[in-house]
């Protein structure tokens, strides 16, 4: 029906991204207003396979973007977000108004953006941003609503494009030269690159000893303190800040010079300090101030998460979200660190009232972001409204993960407002002569607080390094006056080991690529995710250890895509698109420039296409120790030492596996050299096979040891007897070369090894599955081997044995009787859960946590959804349980239907 036709309802339909958004946004909205939510992107860019065959071979046809028409995207509708699509346009055709309510930042910018070309209303038109979801905040939204921001959408868009030029034209690199399925991102690489460097850093370290002194000191009146060794006849006494990572002790700075105690030096002074008389040289006290922390951003929740709750930052933000969309928190993707007026009124107030007036500084506190980058959702992260619901009243209502957050945010976004700590730092110097003359300083220092300020209500998490340092001087000391005489007792030589440095954590790589302006708040948490799940990085307790293939991964980016790894130019990529969100920069002309280049600066394109040879080879290679070479292969990193030039032709080199659990630097030049010892040979002959005359042999692979025949390559007589084939202008083709049977293989059972495994026991094992015969109506019963253990197989239906040597024994007439019994869960009694969470919400059935196949999973009997790798199974909780079977609920099955096209843009934006 036209617009001008339509019978006015006087009805408003707000479009918002989450149905639990909507809910929560719909009671304060009231009558007159319908709420629905298009559950996130109803677009995007589709898999180049996937595009209509007209386009494959077009411009369009390499990346779904139209790299000659100004990097013009080719949209399609998700498959299973159409029905979503046409419930929204039959609510819009009954609506006088529409309103675009998504997310205050670039992605729901361009989410609206995405809504108003496919809807494509006929009504009028509002963009309504919020960033808590609350009455008030929802009536100011109402009050300023505005038009969409199209140099946001720009932004959005640059990246999204940015982000599948760079990943569908390096990807392919990393595939040919080192494996199917890795992937290259303008974010995932960099963060990739720095657990590597980490990591490298680690193997190149050597550790130095160095000792020091500690004692007890008390003054006349008895009290006592406990100090350290500082200095010994005015030399500094060196401390692990003074070696550098290869063990060595840097040049000394300073005239006095550092002394570097060895056990025997320093044994032989705490000897000779004992009984010692000691005095007081120095004492200087001075004043101490402590400033709190600003309110949160994403970055710096999800670093304080993994400090105090022990989160992932994907737990905390998954958490986050379901606070927000419930309107308790303000909007949690931003790098702000601002307050609005209600904020800070809000927290000053509850200071007050908590803590006593003096706790709360005459001046408010104004906090300025690090970075001059654009804001994307002007505030801090903080207890929603323009009065703070304290955690004690939300308790009830939110689930023990969401309150353990919103207290977390709460007591931020009060101490931000808090006075300061006061308070005095007292250090003190005092002296002794050993009996060999040595004079030897010690020194101690304490803090004492006056004033607590915003430590009543919420103190900053530390990292272990720092928390040590500072805990030195968490002390009281005793009042002490220059030329104080002193009793000495208990002193001991100490001795200690330097570190190498410490592997990065979920809150240190964020802090870092925070620090380094590297990627944006949201996506922290994502490419974590991702670089743990392709394989890149794992987990050791809160460690992120990279694997051998991530060094692998770098070290060809480092060699042939240098620029696009670099630091600088991925921070700056990030300022660039800052520019384009200001309106200051045209997209089409920056993509151009990255892609196609620009002067004597060459583009992605460019460097693609000009790589020339890389040595997948030497790429996948590191030399661990003088002989012993680490080659990352198709199935893992594994240890060789290559053969010399002098060996014979079918010689084979010796290589050893590397255990998984075994860290880079773990990977010594010793425990390489042990590992190549205990590796055996290659492989051991066993004999002939009597049927065929090919030769059996066992070795030992990365999944165990194993059985196979060795099937000889085709003789030239072979090759002669092929038929002859001809091209269409008589030419005769080459000889095609006859396809290579398929050796058969065995696993060894775990009695057998290689070096004890005989050839009869070798022609068993290659000889399965062994034909046992048939049941009454004829199928066929067999007994095999398998990934699991030894089982039965009867068409569809397996049976587990209860030993490896069964499968030689067991007979046709004992196998019936075990089908004759009634199947157990996976064909033995079902293992117990790994972790139970009572019943669903949503299906009212029992949630457990079980070992699959592919790795834990959580079920109800109805949905399963793998826990994902990057949470650990004991850091699960029933909140995020019900979250992830809801989030696949919501997916509903999968389709492999090919996904149909939507039309380009209706119009460019301006």
């Amino acid at each position: 029906m036209p617009a001008k036709a339509k019978e006015k309802t006087g009805k408003k339909l707000v479009i918002v991204e989450s149905p639990a958004k909507s809910k929560s946004i719909a009671k304060y909205l009231g009558e007159g207003f319908e709420v629905d939510a298009s559950v996130g992107h109803i677009r995007d860019l589709p898999q180049p396979s996937d595009l209509p065959a007209e386009l494959k071979k077009t411009s369009v046809g390499k990346f779904a973007v139209d790299i000659d028409k100004d990097f013009e995207p080719y949209y399609v509708v998700y498959p299973d977000k159409k029905k979503r699509v046409a419930d929204l346009k039959a609510k819009l055709k009954d609506a006088d108004e529409l309103y675009l309510a998504t997310d205050a930042d670039r992605e729901g910018e361009a989410i609206a953006w995405h809504l108003l070309q496919v809807l494509q209303p006929k009504v009028p038109v509002h963009r309504m941003a919020f960033t808590e979801i609350t009455k008030e905040g929802i009536a100011r939204a109402l009050e300023n609503v505005r038009e969409l921001d199209t140099d946001l959408v720009d932004a959005q868009e640059t990246r999204r494009v940015l982000d599948r030029l760079y990943g569908y034209e390096i990807s392919p690199v990393l595939w040919r030269k080192i494996a199917r399925g890795l992937s290259a991102g303008r974010v995932q690489s960099v963060a990739t690159r720095l657990v590597v460097e980490r990591e490298r850093e680690r193997m190149a370290f050597r550790s130095a000893s160095y000792w020091d002194l500690t004692g007890e000191f008390s003054t006349g009146a008895g009290e006592g303190f406990r100090a350290k060794l500082a200095a010994v006849d005015g030399a500094r006494v060196a401390s692990g800040r003074d070696f550098d990572d290869r063990g060595a002790l840097k040049a000394p700075k300073g005239s006095a010079g550092v002394v570097h105690l060895d056990e025997a030096s320093a044994t032989s002074l705490a000897a000779g300090l004992a009984g010692a008389a000691f005095e007081v040289s120095s004492v200087d006290n001075k004043p101490y101030t402590r400033r709190p922390a600003a309110p949160f951003t994403t970055s710096t929740l999800q670093q304080e998460a993994s400090r105090k709750l022990r989160w992932s930052s994907k737990s905390t933000m998954q958490v986050a979200q379901r606070l927000y969309e419930n309107g308790y928190i303000t909007y949690m993707r931003t790098d702000s660190v601002f307050l609005s007026n209600e904020a800070v009124n809000a927290a000053r107030r509850q200071a007050a009232e908590l803590y006593g007036a003096d706790s709360v500084p005459a001046e408010r506190r104004v906090y300025k972001a690090k970075s001059d980058s654009a804001q994307e959702a002007h505030e801090a992260i903080r207890p929603a409204g323009d009065s703070f619901r304290r955690p004690a009243d939300v308790r009830a209502q939110l689930s023990p993960d969401e309150f353990r957050l919103y207290e977390l945010i709460w007591k931020r976004t009060v101490a931000s407002q808090m006075s300061d700590a006061k308070g005095f730092t007292a250090s003190v110097r005092l002296s002794g002569r050993a009996t060999d003359g040595r004079t030897a300083e010690f020194t101690a220092s304490g803090t004492v607080i006056t004033f607590r300020g915003f430590l009543a209500a919420y103190e900053e998490g530390r990292d272990v390094a720092r928390e040590e340092e500072e805990n030195d001087g968490d002390r009281r000391l005793p009042e002490l006056k220059v030329g104080e005489a002193l009793d000495g007792r208990d002193i001991q030589a100490v001795g200690h080991e330097t570190s190498p440095p410490p592997r990065y954590t979920e809150a240190s790589i964020v802090a870092e690529l925070e620090a380094r302006e590297i990627g944006r708040p949201s996506t922290y948490a994502p490419t974590i995710s991702t670089i743990m799940d392709r394989g890149y990085v794992t987990k050791r307790g809160g460690a992120l250890v990279p694997s051998w293939i991530a060094f692998s991964v770098v070290r060809l980016l480092e060699e042939h895509f240098g620029r696009y790894i670099d630091y600088g130019f991925t921070a700056r990529l990030e300022d660039d698109l800052d520019e384009i969100a200001k309106g200051h920069l045209k997209r089409s002309e920056w993509l151009r420039r990255f892609y196609f280049g620009e002067g004597d600066t060459a583009g992605l394109q460019a460097v693609v296409e000009n790589l020339g040879d890389i040595d997948a080879r030497a790429i996948n290679s590191v030399e661990i120790a003088p002989g012993i070479v680490l080659r990352v292969g198709k199935f893992g990193p594994y240890l060789e030492k290559p053969l010399p030039p002098d060996a014979p032709e079918d010689a084979e080199p010796q290589r050893a596996n590397v255990p998984e659990d075994l860290a880079p630097d773990e990977l010594t030049a010793e425990k390489a050299l042990e590992l190549m010892e205990s590796s055996g040979p290659a492989e051991r002959v066993l004999g002939t096979d009597p049927a065929t005359g090919r030769t059996i042999v066992a070795k030992d692979g990365r999944y165990g040891a194993y059985v196979t025949e060795l099937i000889p390559e085709p003789t030239a007589e072979e090759l002669a007897a092929q038929p002859v084939e001809y091209y269409k202008n008589g030419k005769p083709k080459p000889p095609k070369k006859p396809t290579k049977a398929k050796p058969r293989t065995g696993s060894l059972f775990k009695s057998m090894t290689v070096e004890t495994v005989t050839l009869e026991d070798a022609l068993k094992l290659i000889s399965l599955p062994r034909v046992l015969g048939t049941d009454a109506e004829g199928v066929e019963i067999t007994v095999q081997n398998g990934r699991f253990g030894p089982y039965l197989k009867k068409g569809t239906d397996s049976r587990s044995l209860g030993s490896e040597e069964e499968i030689f024994t067991i007979t046709l007439e004992q196998a019936l009787e075990i089908y004759a019994q009634p199947k157990q869960r996976g064909g033995r009694t079902a293992a117990a859960p790994l972790a139970e969470f009572g019943a669903d919400p949503v299906s009212e059935k029992p949630i457990v946590v079980k070992e699959g196949r592919f790795g834990p999973y959580i079920t109800d009997g109805i949905t399963n959804i793998t826990v994902p790798r990057a949470t650990p199974l004991e850091e699960l909780t029933r909140e995020q349980a019900i979250a992830l079977l809801a989030e696949k609920r919501a997916k509903g099955p999968v389709k492999r239907t090919t996904r149909s096209a939507a039309p380009k843009r209706a119009a460019a934006k301006k």
